[in-house]
């Protein structure tokens, strides 16, 4: 049995979820309940709990600072992290601090129980590692785990200490490979690290003397016993339910080799990523691989000229084709990382030319810089895709205000231009070859005022200056400036300055030194 901790802000969600967990088929102990990270803390350091369930976005103190927290206070605790943002660097932020899982809302029921069963399972694992231990200590006596693993990534040592090493287990490092275990992982799933599961198993496939761990993070590394059959842990760890990727080195002879090994392991794990569909990955599987390429240019630059076109589909399409598996999986993955690299700088040097227009978004190419941040080639291409997309929403819409801005300046010179015609919407969104409703919103959405205010306010402009610096009659003035009738002409004018054109004309002649605001000029959007 477990003990819950449910932290939200909202009441409504920490009943929905505490009420959800009741109805499962599940041995749980006491459920707690806390408003905000504080009152999380508070219970964690006063109660036995084991699974904290805990929204990000919290007041005080958010679920990741409550996950730091814990962590620094040394509180053994799990996470599951709920959230409404589907942003991937809250859920590489919470799987790096240790989160089993990260869903988001509204919680399907089954995503919830499959985590706190998952988590249970982790549970039972630990204490059963833990039940282990004394028969490990001997082995964890013998082999000084620290100093064999800085041998393995490089670090140099003395001759003396590589025989007296070997010798503390001279049947595996007789006949061993490496053994480096990454678990297939993604988005709002459970199993955020399983490594000590993981490393139980592989105890178990090999027993104590045929099995080594040598590394924990970030990477799960094991020195195996060569001699049992290839499949045997990968089969293990399926039958419990862990989905993981093992890369397996050749048969190496000697503590000598081991650094070679090591190279040879990571080479094949970052190549592991190729062949998501494989569940053990042997140096088989990438010796056909092509060490020289030339980069699909051609192709790059024809998906980035949609940019901009609103075809989401065939950028989407543009996407899957540049990075279909049958073509990531003809080269070592340099290749992808090459592709991934040259799709980077094109994201950047786009997201540049609108950089002023974009005000506070922008993309968020940062998290596309190492592949291997992702928990397959899968989660990367999708996240590539995304930004793509944004990318292209952001240069449509630069492109229609653009087009927009053209269009209403060209509409502003024409009324300036032809004021005095009998003008209307209709001529004037003829005029700049856009419909009529479509061209009524853009210009009062734009100019602020409606075609019909604008284009009165434009005549009253230059019958103000006609009256103030010519002898023309205010009938003559009416005609000049567009008025078919004399009446309509007074009434706007009086509408606009609050006295008749005669009266204007008076005033302005009284006072000659005042100046007036007359504007010679339109200006542009």
């Amino acid at each position: 049995m477990i003990n819950i901790l449910i932290a939200d802000d909202q009441k409504h969600i920490r009943d929905g979820l505490q009420a959800m967990l009741q109805q499962f088929p599940l041995e749980l102990g006491s459920i707690y309940c806390a408003a905000n990270g504080v009152e999380a803390l508070q219970l964690l350091r006063q109660q036995n709990i084991q699974l904290v369930i805990t929204d990000i976005r919290m007041p005080d103190m958010d679920g990741l600072e409550l996950m730091a927290r814990t962590k620094e206070e040394r509180i053994k605790v799990d996470y599951l992290i709920i959230s409404g943002y589907s942003d991937f660097a809250y859920a590489q932020r919470a799987i790096a601090l240790g989160a089993k899982a990260y869903l988001l809302k509204p919680v399907k029921r089954e995503d919830l129980q499959a985590s706190i069963e998952h988590v249970m399972q982790e549970v039972r694992a630990r204490q059963a590692l833990s039940r282990n231990m004394k028969h490990l200590s001997r082995l964890a006596k013998e082999t000084d785990r620290k100093e064999l693993s800085m041998y393995m990534q490089g670090a140099a040592n003395e001759e003396a200490w590589i025989l007296q090493t070997q010798q503390q287990n001279p049947q595996l490092w007789k006949n061993y490979r490496l053994c480096l275990l990454r678990e297939k992982l993604w988005i709002n799933q459970p199993g955020a690290s399983s490594s000590h599961s993981m490393e139980s198993i592989a105890y178990r496939v090999y027993g104590k003397q045929g099995c080594i761990c040598l590394q924990h993070s970030p990477q799960l590394i094991l020195a195996v016993d060569a001699s049992v059959d290839t499949d045997a842990l990968p089969a293990a760890l399926k039958a419990e339910q862990i989905r993981a990727i093992s890369v397996m080195t050749s048969p190496q002879q000697g503590l000598k080799e081991l650094p070679a090994s090591y190279v040879q392991v990571m080479e094949l794990y970052r190549n592991s990523y190729l062949f998501p569909e494989q569940d053990c990955i042997l140096p088989a599987h990438t010796e056909g691989l092509a060490q020289q390429w030339q980069l699909p240019y051609e192709e790059i630059y024809a998906l980035f000229q949609l940019i901009g076109t609103r075809n989401n589909v065939k950028i989407t399409e543009g996407i899957s084709k540049l990075f279909h598996k049958d073509v990531l999986q003809r080269y070592h993955i340099r290749y992808t990382q090459d592709l991934g690299r040259v799709m980077i700088q094109m994201l950047r040097e786009y997201e540049r030319v609108i950089r002023p227009y974009m005000g506070e978004e922008a993309l968020d190419i940062k998290c596309l810089q190492n592949l291997f941040d992702y928990p397959g080639i899968r989660d990367y291409i999708q996240a590539l895709q995304q930004q793509l997309l944004r990318l292209n929403q952001f240069y449509y819409e630069f492109k229609c205000h653009y087009r927009n801005s053209q269009d209403l300046n060209e509409a502003i010179r024409f009324i300036h231009e032809n004021y005095y015609k009998p003008l209307d919407l209709a001529m004037v969104s003829n005029h700049v070859s856009l419909n009529y409703a479509y061209f009524s919103n853009l210009f009062k959405k734009n100019i602020g005022k409606g075609f019909a205010e604008y284009l009165r306010d434009v005549r009253m402009g230059k019958a103000r200056k006609l009256l103030a610096k010519t002898e023309h009659k205010v009938v003559e003035i009416a005609a000049m400036v567009g008025y078919e009738s004399y009446k309509s002409f007074t009434r706007a004018f009086r509408d606009v300055m609050n006295m008749q054109p005669t009266e204007y004309r008076q005033l302005i002649r009284r006072k000659p030194e005042q100046s007036f605001l007359e504007e010679d000029e339109y200006e542009t959007v």
